[in-house]
């Protein structure tokens, strides 16, 4: 019998859905920012920036994600648990490997703002 492998190729935007997803269900976020954001001197316009960023090197995935946190959430526990959430999900749903996930807080929603 042949050794039939498999090989799954996930497309980098469905990743970044992931991980939009994984991040607002943490307690605290408020939602992705929307913000223009300065990405190593590059600005992005605000349709194009959608506050996920994924690079795929070699199979190991980097990820960087910018929230919005609500008024009176802790930060730094919301900032982790995002981390933590995000990893797992990206590394349970598609085998690969996610050797960073970087949060950035963009922006805080108080009560009342839409977002």
């Amino acid at each position: 019998m042949a050794n039939n492998k498999t090989e799954l190729s996930v497309n980098t935007e469905v990743i970044e859905k992931m991980a939009e997803i994984a991040a607002k269900e943490v307690d605290g976020v408020a939602g992705l920012s929307k913000k223009t954001i300065d990405l190593k001197g590059i600005v992005k316009s605000k349709n194009a920036f959608k506050g996920v960023k994924v690079e795929n090197i070699n199979g190991a995935v980097e990820i960087s994600v910018f929230i919005c946190v609500k008024q009176n959430a802790r930060v730094k526990e919301v900032a982790e648990k995002v981390q933590s959430n995000i990893k797992e999900k990206i590394q349970s749903m598609t085998g690969n490997a996610v050797t960073q996930v970087n949060v950035n807080v963009a922006d805080i929603e108080f009560d009342g703002e839409e977002q």
